[in-house]
């Protein structure tokens, strides 16, 4: 046997579906039901709310990382906000133990591990600075034109644990985001065969969905995001870039938005 035909046979388990198509069809229904699916169905249910209420979207806010307790009980609020945050994380827990079970290394099978730390840091800084500065100009766009809400980023008492806080918060939408809804549902729809873009405005559709609460502007620029996103795991098969990218690009959203909005008043 060639050098060539072992290596074929070794990369194999990579696209070949060892488990049979209903069952992953299941198992990606139960995956999205505990986890974005269930964010892109409320996610509407909240764009329906704000629509009918008087003003619509453009008197619509928005508010992200609440406090979960009054100010004065801020050692309470900061437990809670680190439960919240701990259990967030059982989705992806279950999407790696999904992969694991016929992918071998859940980690490796998704490019989340440390083979390449280089490559997925500086090119996770290049995607977040490529989206980022034209998804804040999309943001202000659909803000004037009355098409987005305004988007309260940080909403957390005056505390010294908040930028710590919000920095796990963008942690923890990347995770979220980037495992599930990219490194275990593409990997999963190659699996069944779908063509690149077919998944990629899967993925796109999908990560759109579940921020159309705060209004079409988000909905457009997160399909944006979901498209470009999927064209980088397809051709390079890691998400470690990818949540490098998200997790810069909320944390300038949460922190900028925390440290800028009391001394200005277009945000």
């Amino acid at each position: 046997m060639s050098n060539r035909t072992e290596t074929a046979l070794a990369d194999e388990p990579a696209t070949a579906p060892l488990l049979a198509p209903r069952v992953i069809r299941r198992e990606i229904w139960i995956v999205l039901a505990l986890s974005l699916g269930a964010s892109a169905i409320w996610s509407i249910v909240d764009i329906i709310g704000t629509l009918t209420e008087p003003g619509g979207l453009a008197d619509s806010v928005q508010s992200m990382n609440s406090a979960k307790a009054e100010a004065e009980r801020p050692w309470y609020d900061l437990a809670q906000q680190l439960v919240s945050l701990a259990l967030a994380m059982a989705p992806v827990a279950l999407a790696l133990h999904f992969l694991s079970l016929d992918r071998g290394n859940p980690f490796r099978a998704i490019g989340l591990d440390t083979r390449r730390p280089g490559f997925d840091l500086l090119s996770g800084a290049g995607l977040a600075a490529c989206i980022g500065i034209p998804g804040l100009a999309l943001y202000f766009t659909a803000r004037a034109l009355g098409l987005n809400a305004a988007i309260a980023a940080a909403n957390l008492h005056d505390v010294w644990w908040a930028v710590p806080i919000l920095v796990l918060a963008a942690l923890k939408n990347a995770v979220i985001e980037e495992v599930v809804g990219l490194g275990y549902l593409v990997t999963r729809l190659r699996q069944l065969a779908w063509r690149p873009p077919a998944i990629i405005a899967a993925h796109a559709f999908l990560r759109g969905t579940y921020h159309l609460y705060q209004g079409f502007g988000g909905f457009i620029g997160n399909m944006v995001m979901g498209a470009v996103f999927a064209l980088f795991f397809l051709r390079w098969k890691r998400t470690g870039p990818l949540i490098v990218a998200h997790t810069v690009l909320d944390i300038a959203a949460f922190v900028g938005y925390l440290l800028v909005a009391p001394h200005v008043s277009w945000l």
